[in-house]
């Protein structure tokens, strides 16, 4: 069935459920039995499959695919919340795969749930409240992200993978599948196991990537130096690279990061937001 709504060209099926103040721009498809929400917008050619729910407050961007039975913009699962008007945010070109929840933010979490671009979420896989998941993010089947995790650019996450609250997954990092992380986790690394341990460099997942060889030697040379080099106080060698006028931008912000780490509470960066007065120091 198709209709026509504010001049745009629309395919909605006559069992799918639009609530008359959504917002639909061009080209988008809802399939049978699927619910669309008073406070959602749709993004041109967006695609939402049959029996997907879309609630709350919620923006999705351009030419997203969403696939039967997932659920976007529900009540997030924090026992604080209160019934505020908090949002979820999605960008573009991202699939949603058969069963995927994403939860809507939490009034103490910034308010809003952020979803960047051409991401890809496969089925049952779970993305909590206030979370923040950059762009070219893979969750593998099952993957499940507790409340204000965030997942950096192309960082990729294997089947079963299970996120503690507050934790960070830096730019293309790869987590190996049934791994239960509790704490950050370094940018250009491979983790896994149990417990979860930095094995070696991402090298196949940054050559993918376009990373020169050069470049991945160098994060090579700072892996070895930061986790290989026997040394106790990991903050003299962290130190020591970042006064390196030389050292490359990957390094840096490899370093940066697990600087940053050393803010949070039990290796968790993102927990120090908890605690304002473990920033300043």
């Amino acid at each position: 069935m198709e209709i026509y709504k504010k001049g745009n060209r629309l395919k909605i099926h006559r069992s799918a459920i639009v609530h008359p103040d959504a917002v639909l721009s061009k080209e988008v498809e809802i399939g049978p039995y699927s619910i669309i929400g008073k406070d959602v917008t749709l993004g041109e050619g967006t695609v939402i499959r049959n029996n997907v729910t879309v609630a709350g407050i919620t923006v999705i961007g351009k030419n997203n695919i969403v696939h039967p039975n997932a659920i976007l913009g529900a009540e997030p699962q924090d026992l604080k919340y209160r019934g505020e008007r908090t949002s979820l945010i999605m960008g573009d070109n991202n699939v949603v795969r058969e069963g995927v929840t994403i939860n809507k933010g939490t009034a103490g979490g910034g308010e809003k749930t952020v979803i960047g671009n051409n991401n890809f979420f496969m089925a049952y896989s779970h993305i909590a409240h206030d979370c923040i998941i950059e762009d070219n993010v893979l969750l593998a089947n099952g993957v499940l992200l507790g409340g204000h995790v965030a997942v950096e650019r192309c960082a990729k996450l294997m089947g079963l993978v299970g996120i503690q609250p507050f934790v960070t997954i830096g730019r293309y990092a790869y987590v190996g599948g049934h791994t239960r992380i509790v704490q950050d986790v370094p940018p250009y690394m491979i983790i896994e196991g149990h417990p979860a341990k930095i094995r070696q460099v991402n090298v196949i997942g940054l050559e993918r990537e376009g990373f020169s060889k050069g470049q991945i030697n160098e994060i090579k040379k700072a892996f070895r130096k930061i986790f290989r080099s026997g040394k106790l106080n990991r903050r003299n060698i962290l130190e020591a690279l970042e006064d390196n006028k030389d050292v490359s931008p990957e390094v840096m912000y490899l370093v940066t990061f697990l600087k940053n780490i050393d803010k949070g509470k039990f290796g968790r960066y993102r927990e120090a937001f908890r605690y304002p007065a473990a920033m300043a120091t």
